[in-house]
């Protein structure tokens, strides 16, 4: 038996009856082609958000490839995400400017205020934090973006006003 069938009964109860929905139609719409792993990973986070473990589990035992191997994919590319991503998405920029400016302050302060670390998303999937490189708005270091908008200049003292505002 292969690793992915003998965790079969788990997931197919981990999975919503909506997400198995999707799933299914994105399986039959692509299952046997050539690199069917990665199109379906790709839609299936296009089209719910992220690809959860029991995501993982579901697809593996439909792809007839082990568990591992999904796992593989997703580490393996950044742009995928096995958690589910908040309505706003907060990046502070560590950039050099930034980070000489306060930007490691500044990610500690939003980490406290909102409660949860780099990579991860607020319990009410409100924000989603992360950090980036650069935003190219040196020159208002330390940066902070939230969805499209950049904002400059931002202060610790100033992240609670700053968060209300996409409330």
């Amino acid at each position: 038996m292969s690793v992915a069938t003998e965790q079969a009964p788990s997931a197919v109860l981990d999975v919503s009856p909506e997400e198995k929905a999707v799933l299914d139609q994105i399986l039959a719409e692509n299952k046997g082609k050539p690199g069917a792993t990665m199109v379906v990973l790709t839609l299936t986070q296009e089209k719910l958000g992220y690809v959860s473990p029991a995501m993982q589990r579901y697809l593996a035992r439909e792809l007839g490839v082990p568990l591992s191997h999904i796992y593989g994919v997703l580490t393996f590319y950044s742009f995928f995400r096995m958690s589910p991503v908040g309505r706003h998405k907060i990046s502070i920029c560590l950039g050099t400017a930034c980070y000489v400016r306060g930007g490691p302050t500044l990610l500690e302060k939003f980490q406290q205020v909102l409660g949860v670390g780099v990579g991860e998303t607020t319990e009410d999937r409100r924000f989603t934090l992360e950090v980036c490189r650069c935003v190219g708005a040196c020159s208002q270091a330390p940066v902070v973006m939230i969805d499209d908008d950049i904002i400059g200049r931002v202060q610790p003292q100033n992240v609670g006003k700053i968060l209300r505002d996409y409330e």
